[in-house]
């Protein structure tokens, strides 16, 4: 079943960021993952405020993909320097409708 990865990512040392994408994108790529969308226009309009600087979601074949990315070594200093220059917020969804 597909899954999705939501993030919400707010750097706060942006000094990480050139030095990541290119490689993360292969990693991603590597677990059968791609970006759906990777910006910073996004409105929220409900809710309490839960601002981000940028929004990204990624699809993945399944969750399980998603785990692994997450865990894959080579993705680990990638993950470090992101949690060291930004707060952000993974979630891992899976790609189904239970209230249908």
């Amino acid at each position: 079943m597909t899954a999705y990865s939501v993030l919400a990512v707010t750097p706060t040392d942006d000094s990480w960021i050139p030095g990541y994408i290119e490689p993360v994108g292969k990693i991603i790529a590597k677990h059968g993952g791609k970006y759906i969308a990777r910006t910073t226009s996004h409105e929220q309009v409900e809710g309490e405020d839960q601002p981000a600087a940028l929004r990204v979601i990624l699809e993945w074949p399944d969750a399980q993909a998603a785990r692994d990315f997450v865990n894959d070594p080579d993705y680990a200093p990638y993950l470090e320097s992101r949690h060291k220059g930004s707060t952000s917020v993974h979630f891992i969804i899976d790609g189904k409708d239970e209230l249908a």
